[in-house]
């Protein structure tokens, strides 16, 4: 026993430590912080975060004078850099899409949608920027890669622009989102328009924009809401377009 107490003891000397106005040094006789290690390090187990919110991650800043101190990093902060780095390469960012429609235009009757909302024919072959993998010609939808905060614009001109007798029925655009089988219109906005002495008139083109809370494999849809108000003949000369990305965690 004295044998192996007298080992132990040997073996803690052997490692140099050095206390130096409270730092403390190991493998350095000049301790730069309060626990300076001048070498590897191992850490057996860690306890497993639930969540990065909350949480902060360690980073060793290899800097020109050479410190190696270790600093705490938020999760955003990393990724914002990365998403930075990406867009300086030339890199589009993996979630972006954007389309515009100036003929052909429908508006599509799935039978499973809320009341008076059509979604618009829009194609991947009418994509102006954006992966073809991220939309569907078979439903007309944006499929949401990653969950997050997106920006999301619609705008849609019905006809020339201007139509009559079109106020009391209060048609207008929407955006749809499809999560989990159950479609929600997370937005809307109608024609505007003015009475005149002798014509009621609509200025049939509008636009939504804001930012919406998603979750990765929602579908997005964009079409009209009153639908069943409008006039078939004219969508031949009506035009639309939407574009969307992700912009936070």
């Amino acid at each position: 026993m004295k044998t192996k107490i007298c080992s132990a003891f040997l073996a803690l000397l052997a490692i140099p430590v050095v206390a130096q106005s409270g730092w403390v040094g190991i493998n350095t006789t000049n301790p730069l912080a309060n626990l300076d290690v001048n070498g590897t390090m191992k850490i057996r187990q860690t306890p497993v975060a639930p969540a990065l919110p909350g949480y902060q991650i360690l980073a060793v800043n290899q800097n020109t004078g050479g410190d190696f101190q270790v600093a705490q990093v938020t999760p955003q902060l990393i990724a914002d850099f990365v998403i930075s780095q990406v867009n300086a390469n030339g890199t589009t960012n993996a979630s972006i899409y954007s389309a515009k429609k100036t003929a052909s235009i429908s508006l599509i009757d799935l039978g499973v949608l809320p009341s008076g909302f059509r979604p618009v024919n829009f194609l991947v072959a009418e994509k102006t920027v954006g992966s073809s993998a991220l939309f569907s010609d078979t439903d007309h939808t944006y499929t949401v890669p990653t969950s997050g905060t997106y920006a999301i614009g619609f705008t849609f001109r019905y006809g020339t622009g201007l139509q009559a007798a079109l106020l009391s029925n209060s048609p207008g655009v929407g955006i749809l989102r499809n999560r989990a089988g159950v479609s929600t219109l997370i937005d809307s906005r109608e024609f505007s328009g003015a009475n005149l002495i002798l014509l009621s008139l609509t200025v049939s083109e509008t636009s939504v924009n804001s930012l919406y809370t998603l979750q990765a494999g929602d579908k997005i849809s964009f079409g009209l809401t009153g639908a069943s108000v409008l006039t078939v003949g004219l969508l031949g000369s009506s035009t639309g377009s939407f574009y969307i990305y992700k912009v936070s965690n």
